[in-house]
């Protein structure tokens, strides 16, 4: 059974690999600066909860 999942899902994986996955709608800047912006918030209100 599992080679069934498998091979179907194969199809799908090898048009993604080919067209690269690339969306016009996103920026990748916007995108990069928005995680980064997300894991310093996130490393901010850590530290501040973890006053020992």
């Amino acid at each position: 059974m599992p080679t069934t999942v498998a091979a179907s899902a194969l199809t799908p994986l090898t048009t993604l690999a080919e067209n690269g996955g690339h969306h016009n709608s996103l920026s990748p800047y916007l995108t990069g600066f928005g995680a980064l912006g997300a894991l310093l918030l996130l490393l901010v209100i850590v530290t501040r909860f973890n006053r020992d």
